[in-house]
């Protein structure tokens, strides 16, 4: 019996899973296979062709995936987040890089069956740059790809050295094996900045407080902000992450520079954020009550990208700037989903 051509989504339920999902199920052209550590919800499960609740450290059930589906595409959007992941350091190299490691095995072990290259998408972070105080970032302004990749979180470490086993796997991989094999891996990777969903309930990012805000308000709950009044750092509306995504993705391969790309929206302080919130929340009550350890985290993550190389090389542009972002996609979805629109 044939194999089911798929899709492979990892990380299911996640933030930019589900808007990826849905899209991929409005656009009708493929069948996605998902899979992640917990139960996919029922609304994303009648999306999907197939869902999985599993492990990405599991390679027998990797395995299992690989003998019964025909994956042309992979997009490794499992990972624990900054703040989990400096508590749980061990394990989270475990799942970012271990597991990280077993699909890019898998990718090969695809095109070695069915005799065209995976493509391999894989979601990065500003959390791979390391700047040393505010006064630096401040001063650097925009940071490009090949600059201050010194993390100082397990994440930002896991997710660069993510990035280059990607590169070898593309580019490299048994690259003194007697005969050069071509197929394999097309890994294409993408920085993101914070990101922002009126869908999904934000856990483990250190860049949470802008979403944990917006969703704090419009259930009328009071907020206290772990980082400054001061702090800026770039953020992206959900929609502009997985148009990205997809467009990363379909752009032919000739065209790509570099397997890795910085994308960024708009880049307000978490006042100014907070100033914008009340405006549509009136009443909402936003304190700032910085948390000196993550806060840390947060001043050594840059003020705003340089993505000048997507915007030449794949047509990048974010649909969605703040106020657009805020009126328009968060604050109609959002109060829909607590009930006051």
């Amino acid at each position: 019996m044939a194999r089911r051509p798929m899709v492979l989504v990892t990380g299911g339920s996640g933030e930019m899973a589900h808007g990826l999902i849905h899209r991929f199920a409005e656009g009708g052209a493929v069948d996605v296979l998902a899979l992640d550590v917990r139960p996919l919800d029922p609304e994303l499960v009648r999306r999907c062709a197939v869902s999985f609740t599993g492990d990405i450290r599991d390679r027998h059930l990797l395995e299992r995936l690989r003998s019964e589906f025909e994956i042309h595409a992979i997009y490794h959007l499992a990972a624990i987040l900054s703040t989990r992941g400096e508590f749980v350091p061990e394990m989270a190299h475990e799942v970012n890089v271990e597991g990280t490691l077993n699909l890019l095995r898998l990718a090969v072990e695809e095109a070695r069956w069915h005799g065209h290259r995976v493509r391999f998408l894989f979601p990065s972070s500003i959390a791979v740059y390391g700047l040393p105080d505010p006064e630096a970032k401040r001063k650097v302004g925009p940071v490009a790809e090949d600059a201050w990749t010194l993390p100082i979180t397990m994440y930002g470490c896991n997710k660069l050295y993510g990035e280059h086993l990607g590169r070898y796997y593309s580019r490299h991989y048994r690259q003194l094996a007697a005969e050069e094999d071509t197929r394999g891996v097309d890994f294409r990777t993408i920085r993101f900045p914070g990101l922002i969903s009126p869908f999904t309930t934000p856990s483990g990012g250190t860049s949470d407080y802008a979403p944990e805000m917006i969703h704090a308000a419009a259930q009328g709950r009071p907020y206290a902000c772990f980082v400054r009044e001061d702090t800026r750092i770039p953020l992206m509306a959900m929609p502009d992450a997985v148009d990205a995504l997809l467009a990363l993705a379909d752009a032919p391969a000739e065209r790509l520079a570099s397997p890795v790309y910085n994308v960024t929206a708009f880049n307000p302080t978490a006042g100014e954020l907070a100033d914008l919130v009340r405006s549509v929340f009136p009443g909402a009550s936003i304190t700032f009550d910085p948390d000196r350890r993550r806060q840390r985290i947060v001043d050594s993550w840059p003020e705003d990208l340089d993505d000048a190389r997507a915007r030449r090389d794949w047509g990048f542009r974010p649909r969605y700037d703040l106020d657009r972002a805020l009126h328009e996609y968060l604050v109609p979805n959002i109060r829909r989903r607590y009930g006051r629109a």
